[in-house]
């Protein structure tokens, strides 16, 4: 997955397990499912409080469904964690589209810095954002 901010899974036993925890969440999972016509295409969700992301699937990318599941993600901490503050997001400088959607969501950057994740064979990038409540 291109701009996904954590190396490749190197086994399928590793992929199955992400996937399986998709779609069996424990309790306190904080990840959800971006589903179009009955098929999973994306998920959206918090890693670590206060950080938040996101990834679909190319074929369903420019048709608005990430900024409908982030602005329901974003309600949805709001409302579960009222104590929440802020929500941060990570983002490589490359992928222009995850940049725009989160700024329309209300994120500013609040820093860059080089070579922060391996990808393959190339060094990523990240540009961080804040969005404040």
């Amino acid at each position: 997955m291109r701009y996904w901010s954590r190396p490749e899974h190197e086994t399928l036993e590793e992929t199955r397990r992400w996937l399986r925890e998709l779609v069996e969440p424990g309790p306190d999972s904080l990840d959800f499912l971006i589903e179009k016509d009955g098929a999973v295409i994306g998920k959206a969700g918090a890693w670590r409080l206060p950080e938040i992301g996101y990834l679909l699937h190319p074929d369903h990318w420019g048709q608005g469904l990430a900024q409908e599941a982030m602005t329901a993600l974003i309600a949805h901490l709001h409302h579960i964690r009222p104590e929440l503050t802020h929500l941060i997001a990570e983002v490589d400088p490359r992928n222009t589209a995850s940049l725009r959607l989160l700024t329309r969501l209300g994120f500013v950057e609040t820093g860059r810095a080089e070579r922060t994740m391996r990808w393959r064979d190339e060094w990523c990038d990240s540009i961080y954002l804040r969005r404040d409540y």
